[in-house]
């Protein structure tokens, strides 16, 4: 598969898309006014601890407080309940493990890890693990005897987990990098026992940073950037990091802008479409809600050649290829739950089960998917640490109050009728001017004789394309 990164920097945002065979895979998006504090390390202060839910709640230096579960606490081996583990006014050393989503805080752990290109150094653990998509048992022995040889040496204590990237690693690169990792810890107690709470001890790479660390590999073609202050900084950081890497690392210097030269825009803009069409006329559709995520499968204007069974399952196999897609490209979270096109064979429900399963191993957040059940639902979750892109690049309609839907015209022809009514108090004569939004004033106008009659008064339409849908203005003349 070819892959393809291109980065576009601008003075408001940065975004990254990842482009799997020419198409948008992944977006990442790092707003400057609103930086991403997921991986940030902060001194802390116990604003309440509340053991009723096994939780406390930490001044990091937000507005809101952000928000630790027990199981986030390190060293609690006696199970202890949180009151025992944690005071109101303790300090405590912590990591944003994700950001405020909707109206929850941000989470927060007390067990550290600081990523580097081919380690994640966990001061608290003291096991060495290694990436389960390093398959060969002779080189996991090999990288994990290393590791352990240069964390006790170097670093004294804590464990490690060797990231996919370190397969073929030589030994020289992952003791330089050992080395800098502990630099970067031993700078983070320094400042806490230095620094008054809450302040920020550690705050992770930039977006393009992050993108050279963690993707930037043999798989990926080209790393394009517009911007060239950020292709010197990435250029600077990948040649000390994998300098065999750097000729990957190009800066784009076309006229046309890089998003538009390679038609990731309008897949920018599709994102915000609810219905996706599928390849043979099916179609899904995308319902984010804060809680969870509901996908609807529809066989649409797809009718099949044969049988009814396979139509539906040709329909769903499509949908869950799609689906991983979106929710992926969408960066949707949290519970997701699909309904599909009901399946009377249990091979064929087996198969969209299985094809959802491979489809989403692209994905770098971390999913679970349960089995289908007999209405044809699948239930999964997919690790959620950043809000989705909808929720980033949206706000709540004010003309909807955020339901997505508004009152139809027919209702607003009633709505406004009662109103008339319950102002003139059913008394006839007169008359009555109504301004209303020109798609409603149009329905009105078409009811008018009726309209009249109900309300016992002559009526005028005006349309005032200022008004929001449902808003309207009634004068008693």
């Amino acid at each position: 598969m070819k892959k393809e990164v291109l980065g576009n920097c601008e003075p408001e945002e940065t975004r990254v898309a990842i482009l799997e065979d020419g198409h948008l895979a992944e977006l990442l998006w790092e707003r400057h006014a609103l930086k991403g504090i997921v991986g940030n390390v902060y001194k802390g202060r116990v604003e309440n601890v509340i053991p009723g839910i096994s939780s406390a709640f930490v001044n990091i230096g937000y507005e809101k407080n952000a928000y630790l579960y027990i199981t986030d606490v390190i060293r609690n081996s006696h199970n202890s309940p949180i009151d025992h583990l944690l005071k109101k006014g303790q300090e405590i050393m912590v990591q944003v493990a994700k950001e405020a989503i909707g109206t929850k805080g941000m989470k927060i752990t007390m067990d550290l890890s600081i990523p580097g290109r081919y380690l994640v150094y966990m001061p608290f653990q003291e096991h060495v693990g290694v990436s389960k998509n390093i398959q060969e048992d002779a080189e996991r022995d090999r990288l994990s005897s290393l590791v352990e040889k240069y964390l006790r040496s170097v670093l004294g204590s804590g464990g490690c987990i060797v990231r996919t990237e370190a397969e073929g690693a030589e030994e020289w690169e992952l003791e330089r990098e050992i080395k800098y990792l502990h630099r970067v810890w031993d700078s983070v107690r320094k400042k806490f026992d230095s620094l008054p709470s809450p302040c920020l001890l550690h705050q992770d790479l930039s977006l393009t940073l992050q993108v050279a660390r963690d993707l930037l590999s043999e798989e990926i073609g080209i790393y394009l950037l517009d911007s060239k202050e950020r292709y010197e900084e990435v250029v600077e950081f990948v040649e000390k990091l994998a300098p065999e890497l750097l000729p990957r690392v190009k800066l784009y210097t076309a006229k046309t802008a890089i998003y538009e030269a390679f038609h990731v825009d309008p897949a920018i803009v599709a994102m915000r479409q609810s219905k996706i069409s599928l390849p043979s006329g099916g179609t899904i559709v995308i319902q984010e809600a804060e809680s969870l995520c509901a996908v609807d499968v529809n066989t649409g204007r797809f009718t099949g050649s044969k049988s009814q069974e396979e139509t539906v399952t040709q329909t769903n196999l499509e949908a869950a290829q799609e689906i991983a897609r979106q929710i992926r490209l969408r960066n949707i979270g949290g519970i997701i739950v699909i309904d599909f096109i009901d399946m009377r064979k249990a091979s064929n429900r087996h198969r969209v089960v299985e094809t959802l399963t491979n489809a989403v191993r692209r994905d770098r957040a971390k999913t679970r998917i349960l089995p289908i059940t007999r209405l044809g639902l699948v239930e999964m979750t997919r690790e959620r640490k950043r809000e989705s892109t909808m929720s980033l690049i949206t706000e709540e309609c004010p003309e909807c109050n955020a339901s997505g839907r508004v009152l139809s015209k027919e209702s607003m022809l009633i709505l406004i009728q009662r109103e008339i009514r319950k102002l003139t108090r059913g008394k006839p004569g007169g008359s009555v001017r109504v301004l209303v939004k020109p798609a409603v004033a149009e329905v009105l106008r078409s009811h008018l004789q009726s309209f009249e009659r109900n309300v016992h008064r002559a009526v005028r339409i005006q349309s005032d394309p200022s008004l929001n849908w449902e808003d309207y203005k009634i004068i008693i003349e």
